[in-house]
């Protein structure tokens, strides 16, 4: 199977990286079924995936997204040292989202057959 990494960088609002990248992921899951895709949030992207988001009306919404991506197979991952020096580490995160590590992300890229940065 091949094997997709999408990597966020930027917080959920302000930009609109975390959108382009969650809709680019879900596109991917809708066309192309035989992959494995591992969306990875870093620095302040780790906020991505804090549960409750109150969204105004007609604007998107990060956290329905990684639901989205969650309920097709895709893994939602937190860079674990981003997420303490943010003081979520103990913060209840998105069901199915996942603390991780440097050495995974490592991991990760090498083993993967696309990787892509946001």
């Amino acid at each position: 199977m091949k094997k997709v990494l999408i990597l966020i960088n930027d917080a959920p609002y302000g930009t609109e990286k975390a959108y382009n990248a969650l809709r680019l992921a879900m596109q991917i899951q809708k066309d192309y079924e035989g992959y494995e895709l591992n969306v990875f949030f870093m620095a302040d992207a780790v906020t991505c995936a804090l549960p409750n988001q109150n969204i105004p009306n007609g604007y998107y919404n990060i956290e329905r997204m990684l639901r989205a991506v969650l309920l097709k197979n895709g893994r939602v991952i937190l860079c674990g040292s981003c997420c303490e020096a943010r003081g979520l580490k103990d913060v209840k995160l998105i069901d199915g989202a996942e603390f991780s590590t440097m050495k995974e992300l490592a991991a990760l890229t090498m083993e993967c057959d696309k990787v892509i940065t946001f």
